[in-house]
């Protein structure tokens, strides 16, 4: 099965449409399948309801398919960095369902396990357990949480052989995995495709078993939030470069 697309457009052709549900790895602005976000503004698909950690910033990542409305529901856990978010939430334009960040996760690793529901204590007593089931073990209460099955799942790698098999890079190890495996459908961008047998087996994070589409390209790579302190003789970059 050829997997390898020569463009972000190309690796979804033919699998984008109005309504579905994407899910999409990255944490903060590390790992995010920025190409295939661009492609996806640039197909103009609409309603979408996108399940991922955060939305991105202003301008970049799934801050690009706020600024457009193509986004009707956000499935989310952390949302703060994002202005635009805010306001379409506020002025009743954007429908959001909050999950704890673990929950997020383990939701859509169920998705990707066939398992349609699981119970967890968080969110017990919390507007997280609203309109759930509740249920005692051990008497302890828990709340069901659903599984996510997305139409499509958009992530991010390091590294990938042709079958799609992929490496990860730190922190992008976080939500990547479980969002490729919940999707009908996986597109995965990377920044290198190596030779198929040259991947250590044991540094395989994903098998190629979950990922149906692969596109190579250049990546952005922005940092989120830059701090940076004086330095001990008080001179600053600018004087420095000078």
């Amino acid at each position: 099965m050829k997997k390898v697309y020569g463009t972000a457009a190309e690796a979804l052709d033919g699998l984008l449409f109005d309504g579905m549900l994407i899910a999409s790895g990255g944490f903060g602005l590390c790992g995010i399948p920025e190409l295939l976000i661009q492609a996806i503004r640039d197909a103009g698909t609409k309603d979408l309801t996108v399940a991922s950690n955060n939305a991105g910033v202003d301008g970049f990542g799934l801050g690009l398919l706020l600024e457009s409305k193509q986004v009707k529901k956000m499935m989310s856990s952390y949302v703060g960095e994002n202005a635009e978010f805010m306001r379409q939430y506020l002025s009743g334009e954007l429908e959001l369902e909050f999950n704890p960040q673990g929950t997020l996760a383990e939701r859509m690793r169920a998705g990707g396990a066939g398992i349609p529901g699981f119970y967890t204590k968080t969110g017990v007593g919390t507007v997280i357990a609203e309109g759930k089931e509740h249920k005692d073990f051990d008497g302890e209460t828990y709340i069901l949480e659903r599984g996510i099955f997305a139409d499509l799942a958009i992530v991010k790698a390091w590294k990938a052989d042709d079958t799609g098999n992929l490496v990860f890079r730190k922190t992008s190890r976080n939500f990547n995995p479980p969002a490729a495996m919940c999707g009908k459908v996986c597109v995965a961008e990377v920044e290198e495709i190596v030779p198929r047998g040259s991947l250590d087996p044991d540094m395989i994070h994903l098998p190629g078993i979950y990922v149906h589409r692969l596109v190579e390209g250049e990546h952005e790579k922005r940092i989120e939030q830059r701090t940076t302190r004086p330095r001990p003789d008080g001179a600053t970059r600018k004087q420095e470069e000078a």
